[in-house]
């Protein structure tokens, strides 16, 4: 990779975030170096690249960094404008991907991230407000992406933002399953999410940064642990 074009990210190979950033480089098939971050011991270029946040993900072009994932995104589409777009063409249907992509990440994320540090009460209020905004994506997608056929057949050639968005919280949904024994996309409650899911799945992108089930279920159950004894230390 030419100097000039060198492209590095810095992320943890378990966060959604970065997870996100990850997808996009491999559908556009952009060749890049990959920095893993022990978010536990930060190390000094992290800090360096994002002094607001200290968080992955950073992408680092050209020496120069860019925070957040939705902002990389948005610049990773605008910068290399050959092959597959992650924004649609139309301004309508860019809009619409936008709005959903900040439906799931202000409406979802925190409440799916609850479900798996929490039991009990707070854990089923956490579980039925999930279920809630899950309703409202479902209906809000079978106008955006159609019903059917038309889900299945189209992700592999219309992969985009709102894919990534979607897959990086949800793409695990064996391992949630396994830890909290729970499934978020169920098929009788969300026929088009579940759908959709599994179109996303087959696309090569989402092969190639997919980590092996068993490492994740670690992660998660590490995570659930650690939530759990946080919670009742405080109590």
């Amino acid at each position: 990779m030419a100097e000039q074009d060198k492209v590095i990210l810095h992320g943890m190979w378990a966060s959604p975030y970065a997870k996100r950033v990850e997808l996009a480089l491999n559908f556009k098939g952009i060749p890049y170096e990959y920095v893993e971050e022990d978010l536990r011991n930060k190390s000094d270029l992290l800090l360096k690249y994002n002094p607001v946040h200290k968080k992955v993900p950073v992408l680092v072009h050209n020496g120069k960094a860019i925070a957040e994932s939705m902002v990389i995104l948005e610049y990773i589409d605008e910068t290399w404008k050959d092959g597959p777009k992650l924004l649609p063409s139309d301004s309508y249907k860019r809009a619409q991907a936008r709005f959903w992509c900040h439906f799931i990440q202000d409406q979802l994320m925190e409440s799916t991230f609850l479900v798996v540090k929490t039991d009990g009460e707070a854990q089923q209020k956490a579980i039925d407000h999930v279920y809630e905004k899950l309703k409202v994506l479902e209906d809000g997608m079978k106008t955006y992406l159609g019903e059917g056929n038309a889900i299945i057949s189209g992700v592999e050639n219309n992969f985009g933002i709102l894919d990534i968005v979607f897959c990086a919280l949800y793409g695990a949904y064996k391992a949630h399953e396994e830890v909290i024994g729970l499934k978020f996309i169920v098929p009788e409650k969300f026929p088009v999410l579940f759908s959709w899911l599994m179109a996303i799945a087959e696309v090569e992108a989402v092969k190639i940064a997919t980590p092996p089930h068993e490492k994740t279920v670690g992660i998660l159950q590490l995570f659930r642990l650690s939530a759990l004894k946080s919670s009742s230390a405080t109590e």
